[in-house]
């Protein structure tokens, strides 16, 4: 793996060269600085494309010390009880008693977990979030109790911070990945990963399951939210920044933590579109679309990665020996710690149906490439695994080796020199400067989808009326994995932090705003109510979408909007008064019966806390939207291609073929200001094999304000032995312009950008035309075999 050193620049500069508004709204004081308009500064440094960022943010060299020779010494006093202990991994209620920030260390059960058993790993939470007092409390008694132990091993905790370190009370939440992929902006990406990395060490918890790597090729699985949208390539670039922000260059540092890469593989498509069910992947769509994120994000140099809960072509993840071993280790060179997800290997027995007995499905997953189960609420895979290596059907040479990376990550992590919590690092918690990334981040997530005859921005002395279920819930912008598990409670969201409707409220004036909530999510609430107050504004802002939900219970059947959401939508409609439509959403939920009538629709896909500041920072023109699609908008449930179709699939034939028509499609966004796109020029016509390819073209702020564009670099390949794509997304670049400016982009495509697995499941790079698009110009090239 390469990896040369790389000097990270200051944040400023950043964001000064990815277009990135409001950067001095990123202090260094104590104070907060939140700004409400559209003060943006000006670009001074060259805008850095996807690719620059992505090339230098996987050549980092670590600078972890080499405690090799440590880990083999260590591994050569342990016993086996020692070694199976540190591949088993529990989950809080294992060691604690108690309730929510009553919980308490059990001593019987602690004893029993680490003295007796040598349980390497704790997860989790019982309830919810707690005070980082507790976590310190917590922790201090587990890693005390290893200190008793013989080795004196310490014990790795791992939660996951998802939207930021959202099981520590006051922490701080960013947008869901799916918004953070919305931003098209991976330097605010990593700045996010690095703020949420600070928050969970500050908790005294260095290991992180983040981020998802699972490309959101299904738009009704529940966990899209979780994801950077459907593009492999967006995906990468966004996932090696996430993991840059989470590790850095030392993840022994007191703000950083061990990234998780998850779920390897291919747990995002499954064929019913429900969590956790069967996928039907053939291996060259596997390897096309779902193995590049994670072998970026191995050679980023990730520490550590998860596992499919799910089955590929009747084989669970978690047995197949050709995945977790042959493919990733011996192909990506994936050299860290390989953890299962909740209760796998014991569902292979209870739902997979493919071993007849716990032991038997712990002996298939150890000798896979499991190294360490997520039991979690038992010590049965600890006494099989026992069992098992003294029968010999485990053998010693795979326990070592999983002990070993378990114990190198310790190391690495430096758990063996500073086990204990840091009372210091409490005052990084919830800072202000990572409050303003938030806001900064939800509103470049925001995506304006429509905007007829400019209705947006709206102007503040207007009597406005706020309907809907998502108008006055933190839940909908935040999603699960906030505060608890599905996060649907309520109660624990912040109370300084405005809704939509709070927001709108303090924007304009509680006397211009009026509130009927219509409808919940599900059912009808006042709808006649909420018409007659549309009549008496001037405008209507519905906000539609989803609750909260996480994984299984987040499964639905149909992706349209609830019934009685778009009975709602629609008697708004008939008053016949503006209507904007807010969507606040984890997924694309259809709209197709509402969306032409609508005369605004602005998604804010989970942008979090700050969401709510945003939408109306965005409504309001405080702030110039500048987020774009990271997924195809669907507008019928069963028309769901993604944007990198197959070219025969786009057209009516008058053979039952149907057009592709999605409602919004992939990568689009509009702006309060316009931009124009010339001048797409190649340095050459005919490229030889080996080669490297200029693509250069200027953009041109043709409007009124300044803003923020997206450039997005597209090829074909005209004709491929493996019938190619319609296009695929090769580069990108948030680019700032004030009116008037222009900005000539300038990037290089390699032989990488060209190539394709082929039938034989290899990359390939074949000889041919290809053509170069962006924003409606294209131009074309040939590759010769020379």
């Amino acid at each position: 793996m390469k990896r040369i050193f790389f000097f990270f620049t200051l944040l400023a500069v950043c964001s000064q060269a990815l277009g990135v508004e409001h950067a001095r709204s990123l202090p260094a004081s104590s104070a907060v600085v939140m700004p409400t308009t559209d003060e943006q500064e000006p670009v001074n440094a060259e805008t850095l494309d996807s690719q620059t960022f992505f090339d230098s943010n996987v050549t980092v060299r670590y600078t972890m010390p080499d405690s090799s020779a440590k880990v083999e010494a260590l591994l050569k006093q342990m016993t086996l009880e020692e070694k199976v202990g540190q591949m088993t991994q529990l989950e809080i209620g294992q060691i604690t008693e108690g309730n929510e920030n009553n919980i308490r260390i059990n001593p019987a059960k602690l004893e029993k977990a680490i003295a007796r058993y040598g349980v390497g790993s704790i997860l989790n939470v019982k309830d919810g979030a707690l005070s980082i007092d507790k976590w310190h409390e917590i922790i201090t008694a587990i890693q005390q109790a290893a200190q008793k132990t013989r080795l004196k091993i310490p014990v790795i905790y791992g939660i996951d911070t998802i939207p930021g370190a959202n099981y520590v009370q006051g922490a701080t939440l960013f947008p869901q990945e799916i918004g953070m992929a919305a931003t098209w902006n991976p330097e605010l990406m990593k700045r996010a990963a690095e703020l949420a990395a600070m928050e969970t060490r500050a908790a005294a918890i260095p290991w992180n399951f983040s981020p998802v790597l699972d490309v959101g090729r299904s738009p009704l699985w529940p966990r899209l939210y979780e994801t950077f949208g459907e593009d492999p390539y967006l995906a990468k670039v966004l996932g090696v920044a996430s993991i840059r922000g989470y590790e850095g260059t030392n993840i022994a540092a007191k703000d950083r933590v061990a990234a998780c890469m998850k779920h390897y593989i291919g747990y995002s498509l499954p064929q019913s579109g429900r969590d956790r069910t069967p996928s039907w992947i053939p291996e060259i769509y596997l390897r096309e679309y779902f193995l590049p994120t994670f072998q970026a994000a191995v050679a980023a140099g990730a520490h550590t990665i998860m596992i499919n809960s799910g089955e590929i072509n009747g084989t669970p993840v978690h047995t197949s020996h050709y995945l977790l071993t042959e493919v990733l280790r011996n192909e990506l060179g994936f050299r860290g710690l390989v953890v299962s997800d909740w209760q796998d290997i014991q569902k292979l027995v209870s739902q997979h149906g493919i071993a007849a007995t716990e032991k038997d499905a712990t002996r298939m997953a150890v000798n896979a490439g499991i190294d360490m189960s997520m039991v979690p609420s038992d010590y049965g895979f600890s006494d099989n695994l026992l069992a098992l290596a003294r029968e010999g059907a485990v053998p010693m040479a795979r326990i070592d080796e999983a002990v070993r990376r378990v114990l190198q990550l310790k190391y690495d992590l430096g758990l063996f020199d500073s086990p204990m919590p840091d009372a210091s690092l409490k005052a990084n918690l919830g800072t202000p400067a990572a409050r303003a990334v938030a806001l900064q981040a939800a509103r470049e997530s925001l995506v304006l989808l429509k905007n007829d005859s400019n209705l947006l921005p709206l102007t503040k002395g207007r009597k406005v009326l706020v309907t809907g279920p998502a108008a006055d819930s933190l839940m909908s912008l935040n999603n699960g994995w906030s505060y608890v598990w599905q996060g649907d409670r309520a109660n624990l969201y912040p109370k300084d932090r405005p809704t939509i409707l709070g927001a709108i409220r303090a924007k304009v004036g509680e006397g211009n705003v009026a509130y009927v909530p219509g409808a919940a999510l599900e059912k009808e609430i006042n709808i006649t109510e909420a018409a007659a107050a549309a009549r008496e504004a001037d405008l209507v802002v519905i906000c539609l979408g989803e609750g909260a939900y996480a994984e299984t219970p987040g499964n639905i059947d149909d992706l349209t909007l609830p019934e009685a959401q778009l009975k709602l939508a629609e008697a708004m409609l008939a008053t016949g008064k503006p209507v904007v439509l807010v969507l606040a959403e984890g997924r694309p939920r259809l709209i197709s019966r509402i969306a032409e009538r609508t005369g605004a629709i602005l998604l804010a896909p989970n942008p979090g806390n700050e969401g709510g500041q945003a939408v109306a920072d965005v409504l309001f023109g405080d702030f110039n939207p500048c987020g774009k699609l990271p997924y195809t908008y669907p507008r019928h449930p069963n028309a769901l291609l993604t944007y990198d179709h197959k070219a025969w699939e786009s057209g009516d034939t008058g053979f039952g073929y149907t057009a592709y028509k999605p409602q919004f499609t992939f990568g689009s966004g509009l702006s309060y200001t316009t931009f124009a796109y010339s001048d797409l020029k190649l340095d050459q016509h005919t490229v030889a094999r080996g080669g490297e390819l200029s693509v250069s073209l200027t953009v041109k702020n043709t409007g009124q304000r300044a803003g923020k564009e997206v450039v997005q670099i597209y090829l074909r390949d005209v004709v491929a032995s493996v019938t190619p794509p319609g296009k695929r997304l090769k580069r990108f670049a948030k680019v700032y312009l004030e009116p008037g400016q222009s900005r000539t982009l300038t990037f290089k495509l390699g032989m990488s950008d060209l190539s394709f697995i082929g039938a034989d499941n290899k990359p390939v790079v074949e000889a041919g035309d290809f053509e170069v698009m962006a924003a409606g110009l294209k131009d074309e090239f040939t590759l010769t075999v020379k």
